[in-house]
């Protein structure tokens, strides 16, 4: 599955009406999207089984990226039933409508896939949905229409091969063999520039590794493609595991321009500026991210670190609680999130307010059971609150 899906289906369904569920419902479904993100579908199917089973209410928070792990594993009749599901229950949606004409595609159903993409290219979820639109009209045999959605293809991705490949059996088809030949030409091309540029990126990091930086960076920089979201991520993620965090930035803020309702993009950003130390630049895309995206583990447990760096403690107890909620076996997670309820605990104590104070003891030791340094702090508080207060 393409990273961009994947982000996208992740993270991408911000619908009116989404109801909260049970805590153990959150729990099954921060481990169902991390393990979606891992391409580890079969984990996901059964976490997000386990999500509906507790709060069937969880359309598009469960359902639907269940529907896509199934589409993943080729369980296509099992994905077709959970995606006519989520339609039902929510209504129309792009998202949808895309799957389910992939689905008509695969069933040789080229009249319910033109249906399907027809709706989902009205507002295109993947940047391939106006290929599968147009190779559904090729499949049924109306070529004008084929060609019209495979150009806008083509402008939508100028860097997909497989549209001048799919353009040029279309030209040959109608007897336009020169046309032919220039798309196919075109098709080879494009196929050799990906593969060229996959040995730039490899010797991109080679170069990051030995240096000298300035002939790394003019190298990598090859790479860089103003509009390309996806490229420009692939570029600042290079940089960044070869530990050139500044040289990361620009194409990580560029990418976060292209793709302001991308969640990924605004994490991967907001991680440069946290590694970089640069917490308050890290504060804003997070936040902004988390206002569409609430169950996303990783957002969350970011922004609640940034928000400690900042020293914004309550603020960073909130975050770090839910992240803790969604994904209860990060260890990272836990500890910051007890040595910030100490903290909290501590600003209670020495305010006065002692019945905060102890609720802040008690839940660090329910997070950490038995650990000396909250059990002498809470000792301490009981033995010098007045009146046991």
């Amino acid at each position: 599955m393409p990273a961009v899906h994947k982000l996208r289906v992740i993270l991408a369904l911000a619908l009116a009406g989404w109801l909260p569920a049970a805590d153990t419902a959150e729990l099954h479904l921060g481990k169902g999207y991390d393990a979606l993100r891992q391409d580890r579908y079969e984990t996901a199917v059964t976490e997000f089984r386990e999500a509906l089973r507790l709060d069937p209410s969880l359309t598009m928070r469960a359902r639907f990226p269940l529907a896509v792990a199934l589409f993943d594993m080729k369980q296509t009749a099992d994905a077709r039933r959970e995606f006519e599901t989520v339609r039902h229950e929510a209504g129309d949606h792009p998202n949808v409508a895309y799957y389910l004409g992939r689905l008509d595609l695969l069933d040789q159903d080229y009249s319910g896939a033109i249906r399907n993409l027809t709706k989902a290219a009205a507002k295109p979820p993947f940047r391939d949905t106006e290929y599968y639109l147009g190779l559904a009209y090729f499949k049924r045999g109306d070529l004008p229409a084929a060609e019209k959605w495979l150009k806008q293809a083509g402008r939508a991705d100028p860097r997909d091969s497989l549209v001048p490949y799919q353009l040029g059996q279309l030209y040959r088809k109608q007897g336009r063999e020169e046309e032919a030949r220039k798309a196919l030409a075109l098709s080879a091309d494009l196929r050799r520039r990906n593969t060229s540029e996959s040995e730039l990126r490899t010797e991109c990091a080679q170069k990051l590794d030995t240096g000298p930086r300035e002939e790394a960076r003019a190298l990598c920089q090859r790479l860089y493609d103003p509009n390309s979201a996806e490229r420009l991520t692939m570029l600042g993620t290079l940089y960044g595991q070869h530990g050139d965090l500044e040289a990361a930035l620009d194409p990580l803020r560029r990418a976060a321009e292209l793709a302001p309702q991308s969640p990924q993009m605004q994490y991967n950003l907001a991680f440069t500026y946290y590694q970089m130390g640069r917490f308050a630049e890290a504060r804003t895309p997070l936040a902004q991210a988390l206002e569409r995206w609430p169950d996303l583990f990783q957002l969350n447990s970011l922004y609640g670190a940034v928000l400690a760096r900042l020293g914004e403690d309550s603020a960073a107890y909130t975050a770090l609680h839910r992240a803790h909620e969604l994904n209860t076996q990060d260890a990272a997670t836990a500890d910051l999130l007890f040595t910030t309820i100490m903290a909290l605990a501590r600003k209670s104590q020495a305010a006065r307010q002692y019945t905060d104070a102890r609720q802040y003891y008690e839940e660090a030791l329910k997070l950490r059971p038995g650990d000396p340094q909250a059990q002498k702090a809470l000792v301490e508080l009981e033995a010098s609150a007045p009146n046991g207060h």
